[in-house]
């Protein structure tokens, strides 16, 4: 089948996927450094096959290939920074030209999955036994007015009606959220007013209603159009109020409590079970016997986020590529300041903490055309990409080294 040719009755397009892909992992969150979306394919083709992996390598392109995937999603991108060619001379070009003959697109997310809701951070916390967890470094929420109108009482329910279909008073899994007070109104409409109450050129007293309702600051104009079109009045009194921003429910990381408190030793080994065995393995730095409940996690290089952990008040934090300086500081923060308040560390490899999600990422795809009618058959890759691949332990410890320190 061509690419323009119309996919058969519940087959997707590249595009209606690429629409689904960006709605769970919306690429307006992405960091600013970062590149996410479709790299490669053409939006007319037909979509049968999605595969999912952590990194856009050549074994990956093998796996795809041999399957048959007409798509290949990954986590990380195979351009994050901008090149001038693709030939395929490179090892990057060859994978877009390797991807190209066979007729398969290549779409990543990177830190946009990282944040979203059921992306990476929150599939890494599953992964570690986490429960009740909330953002580490929480976005900000939608931006919100609050709308505040003066009506006479008995408009105002149809004021109200108004807004809300217009986008005001929804909260959460509740919609036309409204609160509202009575007072007196008064004045005096001139000779060229048209008023609804009272008369040109004398004071007016009405009883009237205060009506608040919240809405996002991207419905401001069209909740005001329709206030003012249910409105009774010719000039309503109204506000519109630009309300504080509040954290969100996405961000990265995640920190959580486990069910069942353990020790620093057994909870490393826990996480060591969770995740996909890599050379690397898992590596700690604190008291094994420390008492462990509250945990940040966060997918992927985490060291940057340290200073977030320690505010956060967990007994540990788990992520990737801790560096030397980083790790031996906050060691010697535990040291000096004693455990409390300065988290252990549990270092995994990079990929094994972002690996989870695939299969989330997957699940949630197929529900999300599911929905539209739609059906395409997924596969989590379980080639394990990790740039490592065996670690060589020394035969003795240090000649002279405390016991422990080996």
């Amino acid at each position: 089948m061509s690419a323009s040719s119309p996919p058969p009755p519940g087959t997707p397009t590249l595009a209606q996927v690429v629409s689904a892909l960006d709605r769970l992992y919306p690429p307006a969150t992405a960091q600013s450094w970062d590149s996410v979306g479709l790299v490669v394919g053409d939006p007319e083709q037909a979509v049968r096959r999605v595969l999912f992996a952590v990194d856009p390598v050549a074994a990956v392109v093998d796996e795809a290939l041999e399957w048959g995937a007409d798509l290949v999603v990954t986590h990380h991108p195979l351009f994050l920074r901008p090149v001038h060619s693709v030939a395929a001379t490179t090892f990057k070009g060859s994978v877009v030209h390797r991807l190209l003959r066979g007729g398969t697109a290549l779409y990543n997310a990177h830190t946009n999955a990282d944040a979203a809701a059921d992306g990476v951070a929150d599939a890494l916390a599953t992964a570690v036994g986490l429960v009740d967890t909330r953002p580490l470094v929480a976005d900000p929420g939608p931006a919100l007015d609050k709308h505040v109108v003066f009506v006479p009482v008995g408009d105002a329910e149809h004021v109200v009606d108004a807004m809300a279909a217009a986008g005001a008073g929804a909260l959460g899994e509740y919609s036309r959220c409204a609160w509202s007070s009575t007072g007196e109104g008064t004045f005096v409409p001139s000779g060229e007013a048209h008023p609804a109450v009272g008369a040109p050129g004398e004071r007016a007293h009405v009883v009237e209603a205060r009506v608040e309702m919240v809405a996002t600051r991207g419905r401001r104009a069209a909740v005001v159009a329709a206030m003012r079109s249910a409105h009774p009045y010719e000039e309503p009194a109204f506000d519109v109020l630009e309300l504080a921003a509040l954290p969100g429910g996405t961000g990265l990381g995640r920190v959580g409590r486990l069910a069942t408190p353990m020790t620093l030793d057994a909870f490393a080994r826990a996480v060591a079970g969770a995740l996909p065995a890599t050379p690397q393995g898992v590596r700690y730095a604190g008291a094994p016997d420390l008492r462990v409940e509250s945990v940040a996690v966060l997918g992927g290089s985490g060291d940057s986020e340290l200073d977030a952990v320690r505010a956060a008040g967990v007994d540990v934090y788990v992520t990737s590529d801790l560096r030397h300086h980083p790790a031996s500081e906050q060691r010697e923060r535990a040291l000096f300041e004693s455990p409390t308040g300065v988290p252990a560390l549990v270092d995994t490899a990079h990929f094994a903490s972002e690996w989870p999600w695939l299969r989330r990422a997957a699940a949630a795809l197929e529900q999300d055309l599911g929905a539209a009618g739609a059906t395409v058959s997924t596969r989590v890759s379980t080639l394990r990409t990790d740039p490592w691949t065996a670690r060589v332990d020394g035969p003795a410890p240090l000649a002279g080294a405390p016991e422990g320190d080996s």
